[in-house]
């Protein structure tokens, strides 16, 4: 999301940076996370086979991860090299699909959340709202909305008259609006952050409150913990960054290296944002061990469902 400002301030010496900076960030994230997100559709489609609520789940998000990895070889080229203006719809149907696969990402993982939520601390509800049809409709929907919403709005964001223009850099004035800032911020990044949080914290105290200390209830925890610290990490920073770009386009913030120094930020906060396609793919095999463990019985008391159903839930 970086711009070149229309003033005397100038980010020919970010752009520099930035050139060699993204291909060193970008190859080994589309590497490792092509080669573990394809890996993860083969344990959930083929070892796992049976399709639960996770699985549907989490086959989903890798889906989402691969379709943000799918417009990362034409980020690295857009960084190098002037696009023709006749390229332009190419351009926007292939930012649109990289925001479809970061907004489509994180609210798949709210979803995670909500069911592993519902699963631990609401079990008999959950006994008559959590089944792979709903999971499978819930998945269908989120992908449904985040292509409805993102490509309309995304389509707008390029001036047509430019002959010549960086795709993925370079915004028209319509995608700095302040609505659309808020309902980035609000509905993209903050309810579902505080949905995470909220579920995790809650899910956690739960476990620990039931009384029970086994290798099963501890592993669950540090599920949590780390596909939450997967969530924040990387879509924290690049949010944060479109927010202080956004106050340099309302010439809130109007000095020079300040300018500067936030679009480097964003412009590293947004590489590194993707990120999370390893960091999923890393949770998922966790999952996947402790779903496949032969010492984990499905034959269990009440209470230790509720722990083996979060197990498979969490992502």
């Amino acid at each position: 999301m970086s711009d070149t400002m229309t003033t005397n301030c100038s980010f020919n010496e970010v752009d520099n940076l930035m050139k060699s900076l993204e291909l060193a960030i970008y190859i080994p994230i589309f590497v490792f996370g092509l080669i573990l997100n394809v890996a993860a559709l083969f344990v959930f489609c083929i070892l796992l086979r049976k399709w639960t609520e996770s699985t549907i789940y989490m086959t989903s998000l890798a889906l989402m991860d691969l379709l943000l990895l799918f417009p990362l070889p034409f980020k690295m080229h857009a960084t190098n090299q002037w696009w023709p203006g006749n390229l332009q719809p190419l351009c926007s149907a292939l930012e649109s699909l990289y925001f479809v696969g970061i907004y489509g990402s994180i609210y798949t993982i709210v979803c995670i959340a909500v069911d592993r939520w519902m699963a631990i601390c609401h079990p008999f509800k959950a006994k008559q709202m959590r089944s792979p049809k709903v999971a499978l409709g819930t998945c269908v929907l989120v992908w449904v909305l985040v292509l409805a919403v993102i490509f309309p709005t995304m389509s707008s964001f390029r001036d047509e008259q430019k002959e010549n223009f960086h795709c993925f850099h370079g915004f028209s004035k319509n995608g700095w609006r302040p609505g659309v800032i808020i309902c980035l911020q609000v509905f993209g990044f903050l309810v579902p952050a505080l949905v995470v949080i909220y579920c995790s914290t809650q899910t956690i105290l739960a476990l620990r409150q039931s009384g029970q200390h086994s290798r099963q209830s501890r592993a669950c925890v540090k599920i949590i913990c780390s596909s939450l610290c997967a969530f924040l990490m990387p879509f924290t920073p690049s949010h944060l960054g479109i927010l202080l770009q956004f106050l340099v386009h309302q010439d809130v913030i109007q000095e020079c290296s300040t300018k500067t120094s936030i679009s480097l930020f964003i412009q590293v906060a947004m590489c590194l944002s993707n990120i999370t396609c390893c960091l999923d793919a890393l949770c998922y095999y966790f999952i996947a061990h402790e779903v496949r463990s032969p010492r984990h019985s499905f034959r269990m008391s009440r209470t230790s469902q509720r722990r083996a159903t979060f197990s498979t839930s969490e992502v």
